[in-house]
């Protein structure tokens, strides 16, 4: 008989590492890149805030319209039926009413200007009815209503947006409205990748016999362009001791982080590993997850190395489940990488038991108006249609042995990962 030795067709191995405990250990490895930079805050979308962002002022600077309206005093109101105040001027954004109110007057106001003194309330137009130079009113409004008081907003020296946020446009607004031009930004994290194999090609070369386009470094790229990284492309390398290892000291030597995709599996070219192991210190991991059960990790000089699986499907699990949390923390970024929904399952989920899977889905809203969600079909690893139509991981946990329509199951929704 032969001896069968551990391979990916297995569902369990006891030397495989688990999904959490491989995270541990990249993330105990990996630390926050030097370096900052001082941007336009048009340029800051998406970049890691370097330092914590106090307001210089309150905001808003002055007790201001939240309506077009008129400005009175909470004494002008009566008790019952209506009374007529004169109206005295117009208050404008940008341009006050310079006077002061006295009894029985009101200034017409428009949104955003500044509150005239003496008033302290304000009634919108439609809750109003005005003559040439009079407004009637009654007495159903309060003090305050339809006020925006100084520093309701922000309040001078009061913590705006705190160190590591990844800015957002409601940030850069934020920004902007405290007057400033530029923000410190921590330094994008430089990552270079390439793919292995005499049989990839790149798109615009012809291909020959049982030779492919090399389509990881086009998901490689997009992701992390999601992730905002500095971007090395070093291209296809060839099956060749000597290619290989220029590419791996090349990377090295540029980026902060190096990422390859094929190589890293059992049988496969042996001198990639010699490379690996002569120019750096790296491990090479079974992990007990399904897509992605090989995984490469370590250090070349000073960048930290991922080699990744070959399939197309298994490269976008691992970078998602290992190499996207491990830049989340080189970028300096305190976001949550770990978002999860609960959605139903719409038809059985098959599995076995052994590794934790992540299965390709849909999810979409059940006529309950409870998520739900579907399997997109064959769950293969060189299937990357798979990961074009779905819209979220499916996560069973390694005991699992599949899952019966109608159960609650965890999932990871591609929006804000992808």
């Amino acid at each position: 008989m032969v001896a069968r030795a551990p391979s990916c067709d297995d569902e369990f191995d006891a030397g495989s590492l688990s999904c959490d405990e491989a995270l541990r250990r990249i993330l105990a490895q990996v630390a926050v890149v030097e370096g900052c930079e001082q941007v336009p805050v048009r340029s800051a979308l998406g970049r890691i805030l370097a330092a914590p962002l106090d307001s210089p002022f309150d905001v808003p600077a002055h007790t201001n319209s939240a309506m077009d309206g008129y400005a009175l005093a909470t004494g002008e109101l009566p008790t019952n039926g209506t009374v007529a105040l004169k109206v005295i001027g117009v208050a404008f954004a940008g341009r006050p009413f310079k006077g002061r109110l006295g009894h029985g007057e009101a200034v017409r106001i428009m949104t955003g200007a500044v509150l005239p003194e003496g008033a302290d309330l304000v009634v919108m137009q439609e809750h109003a009815v005005a003559t040439t130079d009079q407004v009637m009113i009654d007495g159903s409004h309060k003090r305050g209503q339809n006020v925006r008081a100084a520093g309701e907003d922000l309040k001078r020296g009061q913590r705006v947006l705190d160190r590591g946020r990844r800015l957002t446009p409601a940030d850069l607004g934020v920004i902007a409205s405290l007057g400033l031009g530029e923000v410190s930004v921590r330094r994008r994290v430089r990552v270079a990748y390439f793919s292995t194999g005499d049989e990839l090609r790149s798109l615009g070369e012809q291909l020959g016999p049982g030779e492919i386009f090399d389509s990881n470094r086009y998901t490689l790229h997009a992701m992390l362009t999601r992730q905002d990284a500095e971007i090395i492309d070093l291209g296809v390398v060839r099956d060749r001791r000597a290619d290989v290892e220029h590419a791996f000291r090349d990377a090295a030597a540029r980026a902060d982080v190096v990422i390859s995709s094929g190589g890293v599996s059992v049988g496969e070219a042996d001198y990639i590993k010699e490379v690996l192991g002569a120019i750096g210190e790296v491990q090479f991991w079974k992990v007990a997850m399904k897509p992605g059960r090989p995984l490469a990790f370590g250090r070349l000089g000073q960048a930290r190395f991922f080699g990744l699986p070959g399939n197309p499907v298994s490269v976008m699990v691992t970078f998602y489940q290992f190499v996207r949390p491990a830049l989340v923390k080189m970028s300096g970024a305190t976001e949550d990488v770990t978002r999860t929904l609960q959605a139903r399952t719409a038809t059985r989920l098959k599995k076995r038991p052994g590794r934790f899977e992540f299965q390709r889905g849909i999810l979409r809203e059940g006529r309950d108006g409870v998520l739900e969600v579907t399997p997109t079909g064959d769950q293969g690893s060189g299937i990357l249609y798979s990961m074009s139509k779905a819209d979220c991981f499916i996560l069973l946990d390694v005991e699992s042995s599949g899952v019966e329509a109608g159960v609650m199951v965890t999932v990871q929704p591609f929006q804000g990962l992808i």
